[in-house]
């Protein structure tokens, strides 16, 4: 796989059944990347749940509509890694999400940490048609 050019594009019914598969497409392609020097499975195993969560928390907060999808958008060039998550949802503001409660962890609220955690950068923007979850690591 050439750095130089790599897309893929996503677009998914607002369904959790489909998580799996996306986090087994950044598993994959982080197994393939060209002039990637660092550990794979690391970054394979990374890109799975940063992934996986994005898109979770996508699904998890769209208006209910039953027709409404979520697009994933993965592109590789010049030795950066963009994922954006496109969701109709009612969106949020990422500056101001508390941290998580290590001393008592709950099942949810974990992602955008886990997110900004193992990615390089994490961008939320709101359109007038969609949210824009942008997340870039540099490989």
């Amino acid at each position: 796989m050439c750095n130089s050019a790599l897309q893929v594009d996503v677009i998914i019914p607002t369904q959790t059944k489909y998580l799996e598969l996306i986090g087994t497409i950044g598993e994959h392609i982080a197994k393939d990347i060209d002039n990637f020097s660092g550990d794979r499975e690391t970054l394979a195993y990374h890109l799975n749940l940063v992934l996986t969560e994005a898109t979770s928390n996508a699904i998890k907060h769209t208006n209910n509509n039953p027709k409404d999808t979520v697009r994933i958008n993965i592109h590789i060039q010049d030795n950066e890694l963009i994922i954006r998550v496109f969701d109709h949802g009612q969106g949020f503001d990422l500056d101001n999400l508390p941290l998580p409660d290590f001393d008592q962890p709950k099942e949810n609220g974990m992602g955008i940490f886990f997110i900004r955690t193992l990615m390089d950068s994490v961008t939320y923007t709101k359109h007038s048609d969609c949210n824009i979850l942008e997340i870039i690591k540099y490989l």
